[in-house]
């Protein structure tokens, strides 16, 4: 349930009465409802009944420590954005806060300017929960359709579409991008048409061998060819009654195009070394990241073909153009990948979702897919952040962040001097084939420093 206009829950935790008054007296200017606890025990205990939307933690108090906090708030409001206050930041910590989650460090004495930038972050976090939350009525409602998703107006109107043209269509030409969703596009048109309980027979253009093309569409008899060693019924034999796709139609050899001309258009087919045709009723849906019409003009593709396949043409937008879109994809892949994966995934901090909704997405919905999928199993926490979103990310996109403008913190600095300290250990230890003598001279260290690394950083 949404709290919409309700005053964001913020506890704060120090064993400095100084530092609570002035945070508490900061932060209620601002909009939100104020708690503090003086100790990480009495917090841990609170925790429960106040549940959070945004906690302020010291990191070294006398009883219970801010990390032990953040642990609990976890376990019992994983979607509270914590911010830690500190006037040692230390790798070590940086390394753990990140892992668990924290949004960002504040040093002591605080910089209330800083403060303040977290603060109106963790309200636009707050207000993306929010919306989130609310995901769960949209799709039932409006933004899932069929194994798609999509709350913006060019979605909307393609379900509308879908839905006027699949109890009619018997040949559709669907355009997009790769990874837009086309074969979806396609599903939902047999799913909805009267053939919706007949076979629904996929042909992938781009993977046939060409001189077996005509084989796998069309049949052939005994001995047509060598290695015929009996008669073959092809796909659109196979698909009669039903619906074929054609994936990646742009792929068609030229030379078959005039036969799959004459099924389409006449529903005749002729199995290789056959004299005679077959009738077949099939309807077909054809799909292509490329411009047909381009292509026919420069011989690459027939003209009659393409016009025959076109009657109807549904095109798909890039992802780039639906960027609301994006929110309530993130939300539906990870719902999926908590189940397959039995985790407690349940959402993206406010960083990462800015990320995501920055990346240009070449690859469009299936790299957002693959991006949220590897972050998934490569991080350990409840709420996905910038940086597993970073990690996850493709390695030819690793300048991107600067030119997108991500923002940057001190605990994720620290965090990426740590892993690149790491990662210059064990080059080390690899060319000296593990000998720790020999990697410690190498690094300009004593040995002793070296195993105090290896033990900080976890490497084996």
């Amino acid at each position: 349930m949404t709290r919409t206009n309700i005053s964001p829950r913020l506890l704060v935790v120090d064993d400095e009465p100084a530092v609570l008054k002035i945070v508490e007296r900061f932060a209620g200017e601002r909009g939100f409802h104020v708690t503090t606890r003086s100790g990480g025990a009495e917090a841990i205990a609170y925790i429960p009944a106040f549940r959070p939307d945004v906690a302020i933690v010291d990191l070294q108090m006398p009883d219970v420590g801010g990390l032990d906090v953040l642990r609990a708030i976890r376990n019992v409001e994983p979607e509270c954005q914590v911010i830690l206050m500190t006037g040692n930041p230390t790798v070590e910590t940086a390394i753990e806060a990140v892992r668990l989650g924290a949004l960002d460090y504040v040093t002591k004495p605080i910089d209330f300017a800083r403060l303040d930038r977290l603060l109106s972050t963790v309200r636009e976090g707050i207000e993306r929960r929010e919306r989130l939350m609310a995901v769960e009525m949209d799709v039932a409602e409006r933004v899932e359709f069929h194994g798609m998703v999509g709350r913006s107006a060019v979605m909307q109107q393609l379900f509308d579409a879908i839905r006027r043209l699949a109890p009619h269509v018997r040949t559709v030409l669907v355009t997009g991008e790769t990874g837009t969703g086309k074969e979806l596009v396609a599903k939902a048109l047999h799913n909805l048409g009267p053939r919706r309980a007949r076979r629904y027979v996929t042909v992938n253009c781009s993977a046939v061998v060409e001189n077996l093309f005509e084989s796998e569409l069309f049949g052939h008899v005994r001995g047509a060819f060598t290695g015929a060693t009996e008669t073959k019924v092809g796909l659109f034999e196979h698909a009669d009654g039903g619906t074929l796709f054609l994936d990646e139609a742009g792929e068609l050899p030229l030379t078959l195009q005039p036969k799959l001309l004459r099924a389409v258009e006449l529903g005749d087919v002729q199995r290789v070394g056959s004299l005679e045709s077959r009738h077949v009723d099939v309807h077909v849906i054809a799909a292509t990241n490329r411009d047909l019409l381009a292509e026919a003009g420069l011989g690459r593709f027939r003209p009659d073909l393409f016009y025959r396949l076109s009657i109807i043409e549904v095109h798909l937008v890039p992802l780039r153009e639906r960027r609301e879109d994006i929110p309530y994809l993130t939300a539906q892949f990870l719902k999926e990948l908590a189940a397959r994966l039995e985790r407690p995934i349940t959402g993206v901090s406010a960083a990462a979702e800015r990320l995501l909704q920055e990346a240009p997405w070449p690859g469009n919905i299936r790299e957002l897919k693959n991006v949220i999928e590897r972050a998934c199993i490569l991080g350990d926490s409840r709420i996905l952040g910038e940086r597993e979103i970073q990690n996850a990310m493709a390695p030819s996109r690793s300048g991107a962040s600067a030119a997108i403008g991500v923002r940057s913190s001190p605990a994720v600095d620290l965090l990426r001097r740590a892993t690149a300290q790491k990662e210059e250990i064990e080059r080390a230890l690899r060319e000296v084939a593990g000998n720790k003598n020999a990697a410690a001279k190498l690094l300009g260290v004593s040995r002793r420093t070296l195993y105090r690394w290896l033990d900080r950083l976890n490497i084996e």
